[in-house]
């Protein structure tokens, strides 16, 4: 198991007087160091963008991970099926496709599924 550090790292940044003013003036109000408001607003502003960030998508909860088989691809037309919903695919590894192969469902992006034989 990885040892966690417990020390604190150093950043130096360079800012404007007047941002440095800014923040000194806001960290007074809020009877805050400077160092520790900085620290303060950088997590926040982590934590707000994961919240943010979309959530995985219905192909990426659903299919990643699952096995279909062979017979499901349509290289004719370049699709696939999953659950009778129609999407693109990429074969790992850019093998042609094998009716007689299970493939496993390695990515979701948008509507295009990425394969791989097993």
């Amino acid at each position: 198991m990885e040892e966690k550090k417990n020390y604190s790292g150093q950043l130096s940044l360079r800012l404007t007087p007047e941002l440095h003013e800014r923040i000194a003036n806001e960290a007074d109000k809020e009877n805050r160091s400077i160092n520790n408001l900085v620290a303060y607003l950088l997590e926040k502003s982590l934590d707000d963008q994961l919240i943010a960030r979309p959530t995985s998508s219905f192909e990426q909860r659903q299919f990643v991970g699952r096995t279909i088989n062979g017979r499901s691809i349509t290289p004719e037309n370049g699709l696939v099926v999953v659950d009778g919903i129609y999407y693109r695919y990429l074969i790992d590894g850019n093998h042609p496709v094998e009716m007689d192969k299970a493939y496993v469902i390695i990515e979701a992006n948008g509507n295009i599924l990425t394969l791989r034989a097993l």
